[in-house]
């Protein structure tokens, strides 16, 4: 695997140096010192991977992130001093690409290194996505169980995931969103949980509809949107409550987007839709497909809107959508099949 790293930090560079040199069969593909140089060498020489700054001179880390996926697309992974200090940027790069955000490890006086797993682990996932086969997925066995009935009282769901890409293509229908909505959203996006709280507050200042992060136990409630946070998978419980669980613990993801769906589509046999928008790898063909088994209308986003043309791919080629929509018109659609449930 061939790690590309952009920072204009020496003692950073050397951080992250170390990192890639600890995991087997990783190597250096080349250091860029500002997010122009890091467009210039994506393009003349692609890696496996770019390890991506976000505050650089010249040319930033957000718009070298935006730059790179339009001109030679290759995975990002936002690599950045202060996480909490650019929340901004980070929802800004990942909206224009970046698989996710970690801090970077830190050099220690004695020349210790602090701070290195979360970034070894998300390289793995990284390499893990890359390798993942083209053959068919199954869903959770969650939805190997006989449907629960959902309560005529309770709204309809509108059942979202979504990856690389994920923040903007969420922004986008969200915002499209009517504040009368009669139906309850829920958002299953792949990212780090240290970021997900932050999330819901970026997505709520674009939206009429009031956001939050699910951390506890929560009924459907028409006109309100919830993400997936804290460590655990968000599903549909038996009680028809949104809650977070613990197993499985062995799936790529955490949040996955296959275990949600998979649960809506166990548990409300006619009162949800489904969407699967822009990211890299599959997770969320197999539920989506499971909902369309289940009898409910579902959605992935077309090849030319999305960031990332891999989960929703991988749902059209196993037949998972009743139809493939461009970004802007998901939103109206959603609202035309909410409105008739």
């Amino acid at each position: 695997m061939r790690i590309a790293i952009v920072n204009d930090l020496g003692l950073a560079v050397e951080a992250l140096r170390r990192v890639v040199r600890s995991i087997p069969g990783a190597e250096i593909a080349w250091v860029a010192r500002d997010g122009e140089q890091a467009i210039a060498q994506c393009e003349r020489d692609r890696p496996d991977l770019v390890l991506m700054d976000l505050v650089m001179p010249v040319v930033d880390g957000v718009q070298a992130t935006r730059e790179i996926m339009r001109r030679s697309p290759c995975p990002v992974l936002v690599v950045t001093a202060s996480v909490r200090g650019n929340v901004g940027k980070v929802y800004d790069a990942l909206g224009c690409g970046a698989l996710d955000a970690v801090a970077t490890p830190r050099l220690g006086l004695a020349g210790d290194l602090a701070g290195a797993e979360d970034l070894i682990r998300k390289i793995a996932t990284v390499h893990a996505l890359a390798a993942q086969s083209e053959t068919r997925g199954s869903a959770s066995s969650a939805a190997d169980a006989p449907a629960a009935a959902a309560p005529h009282t309770l709204p309809p769901l509108i059942a979202i995931g979504a990856s690389t890409g994920g923040p903007h293509a969420l922004a986008t229908i969200l915002a499209a969103l009517p504040a009368d909505l009669p139906a309850a959203v829920a958002v299953v996006q792949h990212i780090d949980r240290v970021f997900a709280p932050g999330l819901a507050r970026w997505l709520g200042r674009r939206t009429a509809l009031p956001v939050s992060p699910l951390v506890a136990a929560e009924p459907l409630r028409a006109a309100r949107i919830v993400v997936a946070a804290g460590d655990g998978h968000l599903v549909l419980a038996d009680d028809l409550q949104l809650k977070l669980s613990d197993t499985p613990r062995d799936t790529l993801h955490r949040p996955s987007i296959d275990i949600f769906l998979a649960s809506v589509a166990q548990r409300v046999p006619g009162r949800a839709v489904g969407v699967l928008l822009t990211g890299m790898g599959r997770d969320g063909a197999a539920g989506l497909l499971a909902m369309r088994q289940a009898g409910h209308p579902t959605i992935a986003q077309d090849e030319t809107s999305s960031i990332v043309y891999g989960m929703p791919k991988a749902a059209a080629d196993l037949g998972a959508a009743t139809e493939v929509l461009p970004l802007q018109r998901i939103a109206p659609r959603l609202v035309e099949l909410v409105r008739k449930s």
